[in-house]
């Protein structure tokens, strides 16, 4: 075993979590590693999630676009023909250079990457097992947990490569599926899903819940799925998954209905689970500095110290939100914690985007929580079918939704269903963050014509004053 390399910080795991703290912490001049056992930098956002799924929700649009709406705009192309290894090899391509970007930030910021499966061994000390079976031992001020998190399985139904598979499977597909099941209607399953079902599969989705998207404004998740539903998707509510059956033909699940009663059959050509994702920490050495998981499997912490033995933690392997954005957040804030700053990340403002089209973002709090929460509140809503620009570009679906304090008008959280609303949510963050008003944000001159003034024209119905529609 090698001699101990002595670091300030020492990161498990090189997601978004992961290789932002190790930036971070190279700008403030720490001593920094990063271990990572994939080849290349960036999690599971850059090489197997957010990122590839946005270049193939991306080309997916685009090859719908040319049968559904480049005839409406007077542009005649004919019948566009699907290349899906192409689609795949830019996807790859895109996603290479990214990993790439990471590799020169670490350079320019002196970090080291340390390629190799990361393991607490006691406090202060982090051993690296490399691909070839050798150990190194780190020694460091800091260790940081940032190794994200897993596709979680569903009990009963075994994944098999090419029929029942997780998010990853579904990004890499070697052939459209006639027919694809998709258990779970959050925002992985939604998303996959609909690229396929761009791309010519009969998509079905399961859900336990009467509902879809958890989480999201039950307004706006009821348009959505109507929204989706009108695009040739099918949902199957309230219904759990008890069994799968695989053959050369294809996959069979077993049905029930949640609330008890006679099974069905649902047969497809591939199924792909996505349920949800749990923390990994498989083989992370916690035990050996005293750190325990709860019952969910996340480790806990106070303001990102799992212990007080200098171990923290951030991403989804710890409480919060799910989302690379969110990770990112906590690794700016646990580096300047070590380096004697105020590191801070308010939850309540961390936005949610599903990138479907339409899109789907919203930040802060829904009205049922507010009605949960005794909360007096106005709402102001605004249909983007008044918009003009979204007129002109045929995109009218859905609405922006702002819910505001019905005393002192601080805005308490923005819904939108419709265009670009990923892009759009950034102005409601930062209106929030400031503590705004609706008043706010109907005052401020927006340009025309431009989908955000219906973020405008919303905020301006919170008082009953919308001018457009």
């Amino acid at each position: 075993m090698a001699e101990a390399a002595s670091y300030d910080v020492v990161i498990i795991g090189g997601g978004p979590g992961g290789y932002n703290a190790a930036i971070r912490a190279g700008q403030l001049g720490l001593k920094a590693a990063c271990v990572e056992m994939r080849e290349t930098l960036g999690g599971t956002c850059l090489n197997v999630g957010c990122m590839p799924s946005k270049a193939l929700l991306h080309a997916s649009e685009l090859f719908e676009a040319v049968t559904k709406e480049f005839p409406t705009l007077g542009i005649d192309v004919g019948a566009p023909k699907l290349n899906l290894k192409q689609m795949m090899a830019q996807k790859a391509d895109s996603v290479g250079a990214l990993t790439k970007g990471i590799e020169f930030l670490f350079k320019k910021n002196k970090v080291e990457w340390i390629k190799g499966k990361g393991r607490i061994a006691g406090a202060g000390q982090v051993e690296v097992t490399a691909a070839d079976g050798s150990k190194s031992t780190l020694s460091t001020k800091n260790i940081v947990i940032a190794t994200g998190s897993e596709p979680t399985p569903l009990p009963g139904v075994a994944f098999e490569d090419g029929k029942v598979v997780d998010s990853t499977g579904a990004l890499s597909l070697p052939a459209v599926p006639k027919k694809l099941i998709v258990v779970g209607a959050g925002i992985i399953g939604l998303e996959l899903g609909s690229v396929w079902r761009r791309l010519g599969a009969e998509v079905t989705v399961v859900e336990f819940l009467d509902r879809i998207t958890p989480g999201m404004d039950k307004d706006v998740a009821t348009a959505f799925q109507r929204a989706l539903t009108k695009q040739g998707m099918t949902f199957k509510l309230g219904s759990k998954v008890t069994a799968a059956k695989t053959s050369k033909d294809g996959v069979e699940l077993t049905v029930e209905p949640a609330a008890g009663g006679a099974a069905e059959t649902l047969k497809g050509d591939v199924v792909l689970v996505a349920i949800g994702r749990r923390p990994y920490t498989d083989g992370l050495g916690l035990e050996t500095v005293g750190i325990e998981l709860d019952k969910r499997g996340f480790v806990a912490n106070d303001h990102f110290k799992a212990n007080a033995g200098g171990v923290w933690v951030i991403g989804d392997v710890t409480y919060g939100p799910m989302l690379a954005h969110k990770a990112e957040e906590d690794a700016v804030a646990v580096i300047e914690l070590i380096a004697g700053k105020a590191g801070h990340v308010d939850y309540d403002l961390v936005p949610s985007v599903v990138y479907t089209s339409p899109e789907v973002a919203w930040v802060g709090k829904t009205e049922d929580q507010l009605k949960a929460e005794g909360v007096a509140y106005k709402a102001g809503k605004f249909p983007f079918s008044a918009n003009s620009r979204a007129k002109i570009n045929h995109e009218t679906e859905g609405f922006v939704k702002v819910l505001a304090d019905a005393v002192t008008d601080r805005i308490l959280g923005v819904h939108i269903l419709g265009p670009q609303a990923g892009e759009m949510i950034g102005e409601a963050c930062v209106a929030m963050a400031f503590g705004g008003a609706s008043e706010d944000v109907a005052r401020i001159c927006h340009p025309h014509p431009t989908r955000s003034e219906a973020v405008k024209q919303a905020a301006m119905g919170v008082d009953n004053w919308t001018m457009q529609a």
